[in-house]
């Protein structure tokens, strides 16, 4: 028979088989050709006859046994997943294997398993059988831990059983549970030591968590600064327990002279690390608001250090200042979202321009803006969270807010809590929220009378002094003050006077004012130097006007003012 018949064919004096081209190995067939393979049947041969093979080739492999053939009960007994297997509608048990033996104990045959194996019940899989008989589809149901405190994943798959001939069939079950008919095999694997696991991870997880928010709540303030010409109230909102927990943060700082600096910020990103990065923010924040410095100015600080703390780290901030004086908020932003103010009508105004890029970028100019904050108005600092949600843009979020602070009167803290529902943010939240509400309220009647401000321009020479010291006489006496304040106010506006007519220039003002708590004076002149506290000697002949004030008064301090030149100032706190 030819070669390509499968058969050996002769060597060539050249050493190759005729019909084969050179530098194909011996017995293969070239690439392309119809050679068979040595191992298959002939054409008309019985079904499972194997050809021969060739002489010197490969063994024919031996043929495979049927399903049949496998002893199934001896594999089910050995499997180390739980098998019970059920049938008819009352599902009464057909067999278990030996590791469900060894799980839950024997179990007797053609009881119902609801009586026989609680275990089941227990795992809430009766149900589940039911549904799997009467749908013929399997189902599976994930770590369902039993009484005996054993986790098990649980497959259910339908089984259709032989009829034997010796059932009684019905309408509604053809075939009873003595025949044929319709089965279920559970097959458990037991998964206790992963859910354990998967607790321990979970419990480290909350622990953590935990951790997270006690730290943030423990940087955030305690209590808030109260000033006395501001209402101000706060809420932090912590994200739900499947998430962690953000940097958001707020603050409220007392600068003097009944100005009033208002934060809140974002540090990007979860856990612990975003809750420390918060923190020292916070810290640096208060520190370089002590310097009295503008809002661009204290941002400018803030964006380096961002920097060195942590450059992965994204953060963004308002910071604005409140000055009773003015009635206006001065405010700049690194890449946070807008102030909103309410006015007393219900108008909502939203900050306009300039917002810079977030902290920590460098190099970027931060620039302060104005927005006017009227008595009877109030102001809303919030983070990202109150208003972000997903699959929306955010300014719809914004814009949804201002609807609900336009019809959001009350305290501050019941403005606080009413947008926090309008949002709709409760535990379940997937984000920290924090709200910061500043009202400046309207004031009638007797509280008004605890409200007062004078001012006197500086003009002439050494003549100045004088004038000063007799009107600030008559207006703290008109405000009736006790003799003993009345008489340190005075020294102090004469030695603050003085301070200014010797090294500063003009214009010069004094302003005095009165609140519920606190008698302040205040000059201003057009020179930008500083005047600090120092030792005088006991020759010199000035150098002391600022160590007096800073004995009498409760506190004092300086700052420059926009447009070039400064102001210094004092405070006396009132008898309660």
């Amino acid at each position: 028979m030819p070669a390509a018949r499968g058969e050996t064919a002769h060597e060539s004096a050249h050493g190759t088989p005729h019909g084969t081209p050179h530098g194909t190995p011996h017995g293969t067939a070239p690439e392309g050709s119809d050679r068979p393979d040595p191992s298959t049947p002939p054409a008309g041969a019985a079904p499972g006859t194997r050809r021969t093979p060739a002489p010197g080739g490969p063994p024919a492999p031996a043929p495979a046994p049927a399903l049949d053939e496998f002893p199934l009960r001896e594999i089910l007994g050995r499997l180390p997943a739980l098998v019970v297997l059920t049938y008819g509608p009352e599902h009464r048990v057909a067999y278990v294997n030996d590791a469900y033996t060894a799980a839950f104990g024997p179990r007797p045959i053609g009881i119902r398993a609801a009586d026989s194996c609680p275990e089941l019940t227990e795992l809430g899989l009766h149900p589940l059988m039911d549904q799997v008989r009467r749908s013929g589809r399997p189902r599976t149901v994930k770590s369902r831990r039993a009484a005996s405190g054993g986790s098990y994943t649980v497959t259910c798959l339908p089984v259709d059983l032989p009829d034997t001939g010796t059932g009684t069939g019905t309408a509604t079950d053809p075939v009873t549970d003595t025949g044929g008919g319709s089965g279920v095999l559970v097959f458990a694997a037991d998964v206790t030591d992963h859910a354990e696991a998967a607790e321990r991870l979970r419990a480290s997880e909350r622990r953590q968590r935990e951790m997270a928010v006690t730290l943030q709540r423990s940087l955030l303030p305690q209590e808030l600064e109260q000033p006395d010409d501001l209402r101000i109230a706060a809420t932090y909102q912590p994200g739900s327990e499947d998430t962690a927990v953000g940097g958001d943060w707020y603050d409220v700082i007392t600068l003097g002279a009944g100005r009033t600096a208002l934060v809140i910020g974002d540090v990007m990103g979860r856990g612990v690390r975003a809750a420390a990065v918060m923190g020292q923010l916070r810290t640096a924040v208060r520190a370089y608001a002590r310097l009295d410095l503008p809002p661009h100015e204290v941002l400018q600080l803030l964006d380096g250090l961002a920097a060195e703390i942590d450059a992965s780290q994204i953060a963004t901030c308002v910071y604005a200042v409140h000055d009773p004086n003015e009635g206006r908020l001065v405010y700049s932003s690194a890449g946070h979202l807008p102030i909103l103010v309410r006015d007393e009508d219900g108008t909502v105004r939203r900050a306009a321009e300039p917002t810079g890029p977030p902290l920590g970028t460098c190099g970027w100019l931060h620039t302060s803006g104005t927005i006017a904050l009227p008595p009877g108005s109030s102001a809303v600092l919030y983070t990202d969270g109150l208003v972000e949600r997903r699959g929306e843009d955010i300014d719809e979020g914004v814009a949804s807010l201002e609807r609900a602070l336009s019809g959001a009167d009350g305290s501050p803290q019941v403005v606080c809590d009413r947008l926090l529902r309008s949002q709709g943010v409760t535990a379940d939240h997937d984000d920290d929220v924090a709200v910061l509400v500043v009202q400046h309220p309207f004031r009638t009647g007797p509280s008004a009378e605890l409200f007062h401000n004078a001012a006197l321009d500086l003009l002439g020479g050494t003549e100045a002094a004088p004038r000063a010291r007799a009107f600030a006489s008559g207006v703290m006496a008109s405000w009736r003050f006790s003799p003993e304040l009345h008489d340190l106010g005075v020294l102090a506006t004469s030695e603050l006077v003085a301070n200014s007519l010797q090294h500063g220039t003009p214009p010069m003002r004094l302003r005095l004012r009165r609140t519920d708590r606190r008698l302040i004076i205040e000059v201003t002149d057009g020179d930008d130097h500083l005047p600090r506290r120092r030792r005088a000697e006991s020759e010199d002949e000035s150098g002391r006007g600022i160590s007096i004030v800073a004995t009498i008064a409760s506190s004092w301090g300086c700052r420059r003012t926009p447009g070039g030149g400064k102001a210094v100032w004092c405070e006396f706190a009132l008898p309660a």
